[in-house]
């Protein structure tokens, strides 16, 4: 388990004051200035050093990815940092505690990373839906401005730095970062092809970065603590701490700070007492959000919570927003349930999300209800493969991920239901389903 020396976020939980004086005696604030004076590509460097990973699901090395703006500023091209505070991953919640009871965390990661980028001002696209949030995130930012710790000369650095909060209106397609340029820019939040990348054509055409809260709300402390503690953390390739969000059938659904690489029944375990009814009750968890595959209790026992053990069994660590199903739940509906959701947040400019997304949701009624054929679930399998990796954006593959997740470790239940609507007797279609 993390020790507690080693965590970041010490008022996740809210027990103490978001206030800047009650988040300075927190560490925040501290030293701001010496850390500046060390260059642009020092910052780069120490977060590329870090080996740390994008936290809104991509996984992408954030260093890495800073690196990519210019080098060199254009008077008429100015640099922008975005912060995606949209969080619209359903079973995610971590970067809302982040704005309301640490804010300051964030602002200061955001005055570092826009520096280290040649940025003179941020833009914090919030999801609308966080009210309380937004109030608490600009009432910070209002503090830092009057404590000099943003503005014209930002703690005293000689780097002018602005932020600016923007709320979005709900759309979930503008968590996908050109979507939230598009919307940021007051277009419909379409996501963009790619190239040309944000970082050389972003917002209002110019060389743009966008990352997620949490990716940024860590920067301060990897580099007041340095980038060797950060990646003496986790395993190798998925270094850190990381928020994870544990809700579902569990006896005390919470947000903790913890290693990446902690094993998810250990995870489960310790801070949530454990599954309703015990480990043996469990029938599957969604390990990183909605949008990533299901597993079935036999691989929860032992999988890894990080980006690299959680592919290698066909899911991913996304937002590490943690689903946990008992044997209560009906595994098939609940699927249907997220099917419904992506073609609802479908934003129809692609053909094969467009359609597909409405195909597939309708299928899944279908197999909710058993009146399918077991030739309809070689069918759904071969739909869902051609709409994911065939769209502008991610939402394609949101949308196949659970469905292949379901039939990957469910086809069972699928057949079962299908059986049992053909007036197969329930003994014969669950031996089926033992036998898939």
């Amino acid at each position: 388990m993390l020790s507690d020396r080693d965590r970041i976020f010490t008022n996740l939980y809210g027990v103490h004051d978001w206030r800047l004086a009650a988040a300075r005696q927190r560490g925040a604030w501290d030293n701001t200035k010496a850390l500046v004076a060390n260059g642009h590509d020092w910052v780069t460097e120490q977060v590329k050093a870090s080996e740390l990973r994008g936290r809104g699901g991509a996984g992408f090395p954030t260093g890495l990815k800073w690196s990519f703006m210019p080098n060199e500023i254009d008077p008429e091209r100015p640099h922008y940092l975005i912060v995606n505070a949209d969080e619209s991953e359903p079973g995610t919640c971590k970067d809302r505690d982040i704005m309301r009871h640490d804010p300051h965390l964030l602002l200061e990661g955001c005055l570092f990373a826009g520096f280290a980028m040649r940025a003179h001002a941020a833009y914090i696209y919030i999801r609308g839906e966080f009210f309380n949030e937004a109030q608490t995130l600009q009432a910070a930012i209002d503090e830092a401005y009057h404590a000099g710790l943003i503005g014209k000369d930002a703690c005293g650095s000689g780097w002018a730095f602005d932020i600016y909060l923007h709320r979005g209106a709900g759309a979930y397609i503008c968590g996908e970062e050109t979507g939230l340029l598009e919307s940021l820019e007051g277009k419909p939040g379409r996501p963009r092809l790619k190239p040309p990348f944000p970082a050389a054509v972003g917002l209002y055409g110019c060389p743009s970065t966008v990352n997620n809260v949490e990716s940024i709300a860590v920067v301060p402390t990897i580099l007041r603590r340095g980038a060797a503690w950060f990646a003496g953390l986790g395993r190798p390739k998925n270094a850190g701490t990381k928020l994870f969000c544990i809700s579902g059938h569990v006896n005390q659904p919470c947000n903790v700070e913890e290693e990446l690489g902690i094993p998810l029944k250990e995870l489960i375990e310790k801070h949530t007492g454990g599954v309703r009814g015990g480990w043996d009750n469990l029938q599957g968890i969604i390990p990183g959000g909605s949008s990533v595959p299901v597993l079935p209790k036999s691989i929860c026992d032992s999988v890894l919570m990080d980006f690299d053990s959680l592919m290698e069994v066909k899911s991913g660590l996304g937002t590490a927003g943690i689903i946990v199903m008992d044997k209560s739940t009906d595994m098939v509906e609940a699927i249907a349930r997220l099917s419904h959701f992506y073609m609802h947040e479908s934003c129809g400019q692609c053909t094969p999300c467009r359609e597909g997304t409405g195909w597939v949701y309708r299928m899944m009624q279908r197999m909710v209800s058993g009146e399918a054929s077991t030739d309809d679930i070689d069918l759904l399998w071969d739909v869902v493969g051609q709409i994911e990796g065939h769209t502008i954006c991610a939402l394609g593959d949101a949308a196949a991920w659970p469905v292949q997740g379901l039939i990957r470790h469910f086809r069972g239940e699928l057949e079962r239901r299908i059986l049992e609507r053909q007036g197969v007797g329930r003994g014969v279609a669950d031996a089926a389903s033992r036998a898939a």
